[in-house]
């Protein structure tokens, strides 16, 4: 039997149906050598993928999706869709850094900006909104168009020009956007119900931290009495903040950066005066 013969063999074919196609591949490819190679790539591409799990690797769950799955799922993702993998991190590193993501986004950090309205500019409007993580990293920072007209930009403290709210989101927009991002998260900052106030939102009790009102830290920095943010920023963390015009960010992260300094101690705080009231 010649070698041909018992490729055709190996492949399942009778060996006068692939003398056939053996001539006609000759005349297509050329020499012999060649029409054998051309017959076994052939083969190779009508193969199925291989689903057994120990061959396949630790991708065996992918090769078992059908060809026009994964066009769906890469169109998707060309979308900007979530793909399976994304969703379901493979590799243990990836599973690390996406716990360390969701605890890092678990306590969020606010801080607002506001301009003065109506008359001789005494109340509050919200012209700047920050938002960090606990890793300080900026995840909302807007101006927020005026709804009233402005009759005090308070400038040297808000930082606030009339170019920076002319054209600025749709106070809504931004509302909204406030509202998804802190929903079930842990809320930091200093001084948070007027935040809240000037946004027109509410936010669990249990999940507010205010830095101006954990009183261990109100004892030991003012005697008890609300100490600023600057003041509390040098007592516990060693910087110096609001030298001049404010910044929400830099006072959101400061505001991060105390809560990160003592939040054990926090914690225990409130689990202990949680556990009190229980017993009343």
């Amino acid at each position: 039997m010649s070698s041909t013969e018992q490729d055709q063999m190996q492949f399942g074919s009778k060996p006068k149906t692939s003398r056939t196609s053996s001539n006609s591949c000759e005349k297509t490819v050329g020499s012999p050598k060649s029409c054998r190679l051309y017959i076994s790539m052939e083969h190779l591409q009508m193969q199925q993928p291989n689903v057994y799990r120990r061959a396949a690797g630790s991708n065996w769950l992918a090769a078992t999706v059908s060809g026009s799955d994964n066009k769906v799922q890469v169109a998707k993702a060309a979308e900007g869709g979530t793909a399976p993998d994304s969703e379901h991190p493979s590799t243990k590193s990836a599973r690390t850094r996406q716990r360390k993501m969701a605890q890092r986004n678990r306590y969020l950090a606010m801080d607002c900006e506001m301009v003065g309205v109506g008359h001789n500019g005494q109340e509050d409007m919200l012209a700047r909104v920050s938002i960090v993580n606990s890793a300080g990293h900026v995840l909302l920072d807007k101006h927020v168009k005026p709804r009233h007209p402005v009759t005090d930009y308070r400038t040297s403290v808000s930082g606030i020009r009339p170019h920076d709210i002319e054209n600025a989101e749709d106070f809504a927009t931004v509302q909204n956007e406030v509202v998804k991002m802190i929903h079930g998260k842990i809320l930091v900052g200093h001084a948070l119900r007027n935040d809240l106030a000037v946004l027109n939102i509410k936010h669990p009790f249990e999940q507010i931290r205010d830095t101006s009102r954990y009183k261990p830290l109100c004892k030991l920095v003012s005697n008890g009495h609300t100490p600023s943010l600057k003041r509390l920023t040098m007592a516990v963390l060693g910087q110096e903040i609001q030298t001049g015009e404010h910044n929400s960010v830099e006072d959101a992260r400061s505001a991060m950066g105390i809560y990160n300094r003592i939040a054990a101690d926090w914690e225990k705080y409130l689990e202990k005066k949680q556990l009190q009231q229980q017993r009343f």
